[in-house]
Order: structure tokens, then sequence, then C-alpha cells
């Protein structure tokens, strides 16, 4: 995934904040096992802190400042915190088509870690979307983790399927999924599973239009993804399925305990979304998930 070199950042309302112990991003963890739970809070927003051996729940709101430095594209192919807020006005111009009175989500880049009315965000935790505040928190140093303990499986696309994830969870937000499908437990058909599955659908409808969204100046902010890229996003889609997640850690699958998914379905559900568009991502509708 390439962001056009010349396609200008407009007006961003992400703003940076944080002030705190810096997060050890996955001490006491190795191997796959770790990967896979790294995996999991990246693509799900689980706080797995205690799992990491990170720092102790406690937090300092910090201050917040601008984004500075982030005017091109080509600072989007160079930077992560860049690509996250071209991402987000790309994310914006493609839902406010698509969502009738469209409210844009806070975008808040965590410098180590900040509170929240969701818990604590950091590199720890994850992304997340925080349903009351309607803001997705992101700490980019999760990525650099990713990328430089544990392969390629964040690379730039990646990174990017994450934010339309957690994008996806604002337009549910938005739309009345979470009031209309409140969580219900865990299991194979729960809401908690077609709540996640139909965010990767958002995610990938997301993905396959990316290219057309433009900025000012007409310019796409994006270039189309090719197909390895897109089989990246794949790969990291089943390395956050449920049953992936437990044959690593537990050695066994149960589907009764789970809250996201199998692999199979986060890849189907973010095809569907890639190849048909958002109108076909009704997770809601019959057992057939």
């Amino acid at each position: 995934m390439t962001f056009n070199s010349n396609a200008q950042v407009g007006q961003t309302t992400a703003r940076r904040r944080g002030r705190g112990a810096v997060v050890a991003g996955g001490a006491g963890v190795a191997g796959l096992g770790g990967l896979a739970l790294l995996l999991l809070s990246l693509f799900t927003g689980n706080d797995l802190t205690g799992l990491l051996g990170g720092p102790d729940g406690s937090a300092q709101p910090g201050s917040e400042t601008v984004i500075e430095d982030c005017d091109t594209g080509a600072d989007a192919n160079e930077n992560d915190d860049c690509r996250l807020v071209l991402g987000q006005q790309a994310l914006d111009s493609y839902w406010e088509g698509q969502v009738e009175g469209y409210r844009a989500p806070q975008l808040i880049i965590v410098d180590q870690q900040t509170s929240t009315a969701c818990g604590t965000a950091s590199n720890a935790t994850g992304p997340f979307y925080c349903p009351p505040e309607q803001t997705i928190y992101i700490d980019p140093t999760f990525f650099g983790i990713l990328r430089d303990q544990y392969g390629a499986q964040a690379g730039s696309l990646a990174q990017l399927y994450v934010l339309a994830h957690e994008y996806g969870h604002h337009i549910q937000q938005l739309i009345g999924v979470f009031d209309q499908y409140p969580a219900n437990g865990s299991g194979p058909t729960s809401n908690g599973v077609r709540t996640e599955l139909q965010a990767d659908c958002f995610a990938g409808a997301w993905v396959d239009a990316m290219s057309k969204q433009k900025d000012a100046n007409g310019v796409p902010y994006l270039k189309p993804p090719t197909d390895a890229e897109l089989r990246d996003a794949l790969n990291a889609a089943a390395t956050v399925g449920d049953d992936h997640i437990q044959e690593q850690s537990t050695g066994r699958v149960n589907p009764e305990s789970w809250t996201h998914g199998s692999s199979e379905q986060r890849q189907r559900w973010f095809t569907r979304g890639y190849q048909e568009g958002p109108e076909q991502c009704d997770t809601f509708s019959g057992n057939d998930l």
C-alpha cells in the first residue's frame, strides 16, 4: 500500500496525547504465542497488559498536541503517525459518502500511554475504539514492535486495515448496531463475533475504495493495493482468528468461548466487503457466519 507522494494532508483533527511509564511492549512473551497475543490486541483492542508484562494500569491523561510535519503522501509513506493521519482523512472521505449525517471519530495517537473512558490506551492494549468518546486510540510504536520483533505482519496496509477496522466500530456506533445488538456472551454466533466480523467487512469495503478518495486538489490519497499487500492483510486477519489464538495458546479450539470469529470467518468477511461493498456486511441476519 502506497500513498501518492503529492497527496496533500488537509486540516487534521488527529491529536497526540499521553504521558507515563514506557511500556515494554512484549516483555516476557516469546515465540508465536506472543505474536498471536500481540496481533490479537492489534485487531481487537483487547487489553492484554497483564499478559504482556506492561505497566500497572495507572496512566496520566497527559496533554494533547497537534500532529505536525505530516504534509504529504510522501510523509505518510515514511512515518507511522503520518500514515494514520492521512488514512484518517481517506476514511472520513469514504464514510461521508456512505452514512447520512456522518460524524468523524476523534483519532488520538498515543504517546506511551493515556487514560480513556474505556481504560488505559498503550502499545500493550493495542488500538481500540472507545464508544462513549467516539474516539480511536492507537500507539504507533505497537506497529514497530510487531515489525521489529515479530516480522512483517504489521506492514503499511495491515496498519490501515487496523485503522479501518476501528472505523468500522465507529460506523456501528453511528448506525445503532451497538444498541440493537448488545453483548450477549461468547460463542460462534454471539453478537460480539458478529460485531467484529462486520467491522472486518467494513474495513474490506474501504480497502477496495481507498484509492478513489481524493485530496482537495483531486489527487487520490492512495494507490490501489497490490495482490501481495492484500495477501498480507488476509494473513494478518487469519492470525487473529479466535481458533488460531486458541490453538497457539492452549493447543485446542473451543468455539463457545469465541468473541471475534475464526480465521476463516475474518478472512471471508473482509473479502466480502472488499468484493461487494458495505451493503453486504450484514452479519446479524441468520446463523450462517
